[in-house]
């Protein structure tokens, strides 16, 4: 796994535009973009499932463990991954201070959303 360069992390989490494209089962086709939230924790990307683990982004990112995220206006080749559920506490704070306005936070740090949290590095040259 590797991180995110700063300067990409920092305006990721500035931004409020993430969209997630897990690859289909052919491994290379990215499937429609998805936006959702995102939060930054310690320079690492988090984004969590609305519908838990039943999302079909979710669903394709765990079965595929890689795909695409663009974010503002910048398309990566990423990897997917569970989020260690260690940091869970800290994902929730960053969802509740990032998002403390929406009337949707309260459901993004419960239960569902909670087991749908997915860990996002950057694969090797992955701007475009």
């Amino acid at each position: 796994m590797s991180g995110w360069p700063t300067e990409d992390i920092d305006r990721i989490a500035a931004s409020d535009d993430l969209h997630v494209a897990p690859f289909r089962p052919d491994g290379s086709t990215t499937g429609t973009p998805t936006w959702i939230w995102s939060v930054v924790v310690d320079g690492r990307l988090f984004v969590r499932a609305w519908n838990g683990t039943c999302s079909r982004w979710y669903q394709a990112a765990m079965a595929q463990r890689a795909g695409q995220i663009t974010a503002v206006g910048i398309t990566y080749d990423v990897e997917f991954q569970p989020a260690d559920t260690t940091m869970g506490g800290r994902i929730d704070t960053a969802y509740r201070t990032k998002y403390a306005d929406s009337s949707y936070l309260p459901p993004m740090v419960s239960a569902g959303p909670q087991a749908a949290t997915i860990e996002i590095t950057p694969r090797a040259g992955s701007a475009s």
